[in-house]
C-alpha cells in the first residue's frame, strides 16, 4: 500500500523540498509513497487568480477564502476518499508521536497549507478540516509545517528505516525522550565514553539508558512523566 499526500499550497514549487532526499527521497523514489502539490490558485474563478479577500469585521491582513479553498479541497479530495484532511494551523492539535503513528498506518493525508491571517472557518467546518501545529510558533505559512510532518510520517512506513528497532526507542515514545549517545573515540576533550556502555553487560545498559532517559525527561519536559501521549480527535 503505497501512502498518498496531497498538498494544497500557494507554493508548490516547496515540494518535495527535503523530502526528496536522503530516507523519504529514497522511498519517494522507491514508491513507497506519493507527493502530490497542489496549486490553490488554479480554483480561483477569477482572472487575477485571487484567492484571499479582507477579514470580515475589520482587522489586519488576509483570511484565505472558503469556495476557493473548498474547490481545491474536493479536488484533491473527492467523494470516498479516506484520508484525512489536516490543516496546518499553529492553533491545531499538537503534532504528537502517537498521531504520527497512526497517520503513517493510514492510506495517506490531505494537506491544506493556511497562509495570510488564516483560513474562513467555514470551510474547515464543511470540509472537516483537523487543525494540526508542529509547535507553539508562528511561521509564515503552512509549507514548513507540512514538510515537517510528512517527514514524520514517511519515516516510520514499512521498509523507509533500515532497522525498524531505532523507531522504537526514540524521543517520544513511551513518554520518555532519548538517552544520550555515544560513539569512539573513547575519549573526547577528556570526556569517556560512560564506562557501563562498554561493560558488554546488556541489563546494566538498558537501565542505565532507561534512567538516562527519565532524569532528561524530568529536568526538560516533566508533562510527558506518566500521561502517554494523546491521540488527535
Amino acid at each position: 500500500m503505497t501512502f498518498k499526500a496531497s498538498v494544497l499550497t500557494l507554493y508548490p514549487e516547496m515540494f518535495p523540498g527535503a523530502l526528496g532526499l536522503s530516507l523519504a527521497g529514497r522511498a519517494l523514489e522507491a514508491g513507497t509513497w506519493s507527493l502530490e502539490a497542489i496549486q490553490i490558485r488554479d480554483f480561483a474563478t477569477d482572472k487575477h487568480r485571487t484567492v484571499d479577500d479582507t477579514p470580515a469585521g475589520g482587522g489586519a491582513g488576509m483570511v484565505m477564502r472558503a469556495d476557493v479553498l473548498a474547490r481545491a479541497i474536493d479536488h484533491a479530495s473527492p467523494p470516498g476518499d479516506e484520508r484525512p484532511r489536516l490543516l496546518m494551523s499553529p492553533r491545531g492539535e499538537p503534532l504528537t508521536q502517537a498521531r504520527v503513528r497512526e497517520l503513517a498506518a493510514g492510506l495517506g493525508a490531505v494537506i491544506l497549507c493556511g497562509r495570510f491571517e488564516g483560513v474562513d472557518q467555514r470551510v474547515i467546518d464543511a470540509r472537516k478540516l483537523e487543525e494540526v501545529s508542529v509547535g507553539d510558533f508562528i511561521l509564515s505559512g503552512g509549507e514548513p509545517a507540512a514538510l515537517v510532518l510528512l517527514d514524520a510520517v514517511v519515516r516510520l512506513l514499512p521498509g523507509v528505516m533500515g532497522n525498524a528497532v531505532s523507531g522504537e526507542e526514540e524521543s517520544f515514545e513511551n513518554s520518555l525522550l532519548e538517552h544520550p549517545h555515544y560513539t569512539r573515540p573513547q575519549e573526547f576533550e577528556g570526556r569517556p565514553i560512560p564506562k557501563v556502555l562498554t561493560s558488554g553487560n546488556h541489563g546494566k545498559i538498558a537501565a542505565w539508558r532507561r534512567a538516562e532517559s527519565e532524569k532528561l525527561t524530568r529536568e526538560r519536559r516533566p508533562d510527558l512523566l506518566g500521561s502517554p501521549q494523546p491521540l488527535a480527535k
